[in-house]
């Protein structure tokens, strides 16, 4: 009989560690991006971030949790208008509307998640974009945020974030940097936690889980309420960077929601690393193709389609299965000394 003293459970490699230590540099560099970058590479990393924290929060839904979502635009759109209402009506500060706008996303994702979490499968998906759907109507309604043509940021708040517009934008940025790293860390921790290894667990087999425990709901629920209230804080950010906002802007689906399952998909659903290696694909596709008009779309959808048949699990995936790389480990592995 083998003496259990002889192993040990470790969850990080030394791979990982090398990229922890790589990826504080990296966020280091980003931080300085204001003094070596030009204003519009700052916006272009901004749109990044962005994309990268919808991704991996659409990652988590989808790909840890089987909620298919469709209609991650509503609180993206509910964050940017309770950015303008906040600092048009109530006369708080932009930067601090957004912990209260993450509040108020979980606090509305709770009677939305009680209503569609009733539905199962692609009636879910489809109830999540209906949902997306009552909220621009709803919004475009409110003729003091603009009604259907939608409103700016008055030039007075617009100042109040700072002083001059290189400034300004400086500090979106890094508030846009802040909100990512956090998206990111959260999402990793959770994973490793024991709420985590339940979700897992629920996407391994439900019915499993289940027998050993598991409130599947709950656990889901709670997914889905985080998850919308740092949707929410996103989108709050996305529209304070544009300084304007419309119904048809803020609830679009293909921007909020069809590129962020695209860069799910082809970087590795279910992966961590998945949405990181998918926003950078997208951005190279984008800028490098972007001149060609429709072409582009059809392109995109080309590569879709040829990651799914030849990786069905993302590029990220494929490298899992084919070299064993983690760079975010979640698994515990038994070690001998």
């Amino acid at each position: 009989m083998k003496n259990s003293n002889e192993y040990h459970v470790e969850q990080s490699s030394q791979l990982s560690r090398f990229s922890g230590v790589f990826a504080i540099i990296l966020v280091l560099i980003f931080i300085l991006a204001p003094w070596w970058s030009s204003r519009a590479d700052m916006r272009l990393l901004s749109e990044i971030f962005l994309y990268l924290s919808l991704a991996s929060l659409w990652n988590l839904l989808a790909g840890y949790s089987g909620l298919v979502s469709v209609g991650q635009q509503a609180f993206v759109g509910f964050g940017g208008y309770m950015l303008f209402a906040l600092a048009i009506f109530v006369g708080v500060p932009p930067l601090l509307t957004l912990p209260i706008i993450g509040l108020l996303g979980c606090i509305i994702s709770i009677p939305v998640g009680l209503l569609i979490f009733r539905l199962r499968g692609a009636y879910f998906a489809i109830g999540t974009w209906v949902i997306a759907e009552v909220f621009r109507l709803t919004f475009a309604q409110v003729q003091s945020l603009g009604g259907g043509s939608g409103s700016s940021l008055p030039v007075n708040i617009v100042k109040s974030i700072a002083s001059s517009k290189i400034m300004r934008e400086s500090v979106i940025y890094w508030c846009v940097l802040t909100v990512t790293v956090l998206v990111v860390i959260s999402v990793y921790f959770l994973l490793r936690s024991r709420r985590g290894i339940a979700l897992i667990a629920i996407r391994d087999n439900e019915l499993a889980s289940e027998s050993l425990g598991i409130d599947i709901i709950k656990t889901k629920f709670f997914v889905y309420v985080i998850s919308a209230g740092l949707t929410s804080i996103l989108g709050a950010l996305i529209f304070l960077q544009k300084l304007r906002i419309s119904p048809d802007a803020a609830f679009n689906v293909n921007d909020w929601t069809a590129f962020v399952i695209f860069i799910v998909v082809i970087g590795g659903i279910g992966t961590i690393e998945g949405p990181i290696i998918g926003v950078i694909v997208f951005f190279l596709l984008r800028e490098t193709l972007s001149d060609l008009g429709t072409t582009y779309l059809l392109i995109l959808g080309f590569v879709a389609i040829l990651v799914m048949l030849r990786a069905p699990k993302g590029i990220w995936g494929y490298v899992i299965e084919k070299f064993g790389i983690e760079l975010f480990p979640l698994k515990r592995k038994l070690i001998k000394k």
